[in-house]
């Protein structure tokens, strides 16, 4: 019973890193209306520039979250003018293509820039853990859990409890009849992209304190994004919070319990797209 209740809590401390990936995503695909295959590269960018304040300036990672998250903000604002508002209009095949090589690109210039070793980040709290009984919790995970809820929790209450969340929500739901009643739409779709690049940063400073930099970390991450808001529904932001826990427990179970399981843990989110669009297909049949 400790063994599964440990795995239990492996799995919900990871669900809170993979929730703030994916709700940046969700936020991108549900107000603006387009699906960034860059947004894993947005967490890479957020975990270089937690480590080049660590290793630079000698500065805690968690103390460059703010930092991160508005330089990274300005950032994806600008990826919007210059591109993604040229396109919204346009075939998704156009969209798709647009931020597919928009991620290339950023993982080629962090690979030129920084080469392809990882980077690693030292912190007094790194190998520390809070003893539960006989459980045991990972102090940066704990750390990392606490923050990412902290985050969601914001997001969700500028969301539905502010004039600016309602015009977005307004904006996700009806374009043409948002201009109508006087919302400044590209400004919405502007502060909507950008927020999403923002929350992918600082998801990117806690991997790097979790894991590490690399111009590829981000891959796996945006991966499973994918597969929770597939899981949630395309924009489905409180979707995403149940698909997370699904998706992080799964994979601790699997690392538990199955042979092997620290390479099958990575398939799961195959597993759960595959499942997911199954059953809707089968719903849809009848």
């Amino acid at each position: 019973m400790d063994l599964f209740l440990q795995t239990l809590i492996n799995g919900l401390l990871q669900s809170g890193l993979y929730a703030l990936v994916a709700s940046g995503l969700a936020l991108a695909v549900g107000v603006v209306g387009i699906v960034n295959f860059a947004h894993g590269e947005y967490v890479m960018i957020g975990a270089f520039l937690a480590w080049a304040g660590s290793a630079l300036l000698g500065l805690d990672p968690l103390l460059t979250l703010p930092l991160v998250a508005v330089a990274v903000f300005g950032v994806g604002a600008l990826t919007y003018r210059v591109s993604i508002r040229h396109v919204l209009l346009a075939p998704e095949l156009n969209q798709m293509l647009l931020t597919f090589g928009l991620g290339i690109l950023l993982q080629n210039v962090a690979l030129m820039v920084m080469g392809g070793n990882t980077r690693t980040v030292n912190t007094p709290y790194q190998a520390s853990s809070i003893q539960l009984a006989d459980l045991s919790i990972g102090g940066p995970k704990a750390i990392a859990f606490v923050l990412a809820a902290v985050l969601l929790g914001t997001l969700y209450a500028v969301l539905y409890r502010t004039t600016l969340g309602r015009q977005m929500r307004a904006v996700a739901q009806n374009r043409r009849g948002s201009q109508l009643i006087g919302i400044d739409v590209d400004r919405v779709y502007l502060i909507a992209f950008a927020a999403s690049c923002g929350l992918a940063a600082v998801a990117g400073v806690l991997v790097s304190v979790l894991l590490f930099a690399s111009p590829t970390v981000g891959l796996v991450f945006a991966l499973k994004a994918f597969a929770i808001i597939v899981m949630a529904g395309l924009g489905n932001l409180t979707g995403v919070l149940w698909a997370s826990v699904v998706l992080g427990v799964s994979e601790a179970l699997v690392q538990t319990y199955v042979p092997g399981g620290g390479g099958w843990s990575d398939a799961v989110f195959f597993l759960m797209i595959f499942a997911t669009l199954v059953l809707r297909s089968f719903r849809g049949a009848r």
